[in-house]
This record gives C-alpha cells, sequence and structure tokens, in this order.
C-alpha cells in the first residue's frame, strides 16, 4: 500500500507529489504606494551618520560666523565708526570662506570612513570633500535666514 498525501480538499491523486498539491500562500497585503513627503521623511530619518556630521560641523560654524557678521552689519546700519568703513561685501566672502574651510577640516577631521573589514579607521581626502559640498547650501541658508529672518527684526 503506498501513502498518498493528504491535502485539505482530501488525498491527493495517485502520481501528484504534496509539492504540486500545495496552494501558494497569498501575500498578507501588497506593497503600499508612499507618498513623495512619506519618502523624504523616511530619508530624513534615516540619513547617513557621515552626512549629518558635515552638515552639523558647517552649521556650527556658520552660526558663529552669522552672528558676528549679523553684528557687524547692525553695528554699521547704527552709525558706528568702524576702521576700514563699509566692509560687508569682503566680510560676507570671508565668512562663506571660513565656512568652506573651517567646515571641510572639521568634517575630515569629525567624518572617518568607514573601517571595511579592518579595525582602522582612516580619513582621506573625500572626508574634507564631504564637508566642502555641505558649506556652500549651508553658509548661503545661515546669509539667508540672518539678513532675510532676523535682521528686520532687529531694525
Amino acid at each position: 500500500m503506498s501513502e498518498r498525501s493528504v491535502g485539505p480538499d482530501g488525498p491527493a491523486p495517485a502520481g501528484a507529489s504534496a509539492a504540486a498539491t500545495a496552494r501558494p500562500v497569498p501575500s498578507p497585503r501588497a506593497p503600499v504606494e508612499r507618498s513623495w513627503r512619506a519618502i523624504r521623511w523616511r530619508q530624513l530619518r534615516s540619513a547617513p551618520r557621515p552626512s549629518v556630521r558635515a552638515v552639523a560641523a558647517n552649521v556650527v560654524v556658520s552660526v558663529a560666523g552669522v552672528l558676528g557678521l549679523l553684528a557687524y552689519d547692525v553695528a554699521l546700519s547704527r552709525g558706528a565708526a568702524l576702521p576700514g568703513g563699509d566692509l560687508r561685501p569682503a566680510a560676507t566672502a570671508a565668512f562663506v570662506l571660513a565656512v568652506m574651510v573651517v567646515g571641510s577640516v572639521a568634517t575630515y577631521l569629525w567624518v572617518p570612513l568607514p573601517s571595511g573589514s579592518g579595525g582602522r579607521r582612516r580619513r582621506t581626502p573625500w572626508s574634507g570633500m564631504l564637508g566642502l559640498f555641505a558649506s556652500l547650501p549651508v553658509a548661503y541658508l545661515a546669509l539667508v535666514v540672518a539678513f532675510q529672518v532676523i535682521r528686520p527684526l532687529l531694525g
């Protein structure tokens, strides 16, 4: 007497195997299409650590620099006689250059590349380039917030 597999519908036909009689299991739910906002929110929550560190280094440098630049602008607008006269364009250029240089160096020192299979952390010029690429948008946004939002509030 031969053994036959017994399925939910009773015994299987004589020539059928157990795999052939198994029914496909339907997936519990179909994939959901995410909205643009949901995709961007997920990307923001799980940003790579080197990118977050590069932006954070540049934000710290730009906040410190833009506060000095804002104080200089307010002092000139209120009639302070500073040596050298009105150097706002040069001060703005120096601010952007400082954010680029200090942000790149800080990122180079703070963001090591992944170690891979070895345990040794290493730095390459790409660590500094990550800071340089992050510095320009950060410096621009700091200038916009300082002179388009905060400066009008100061009068």
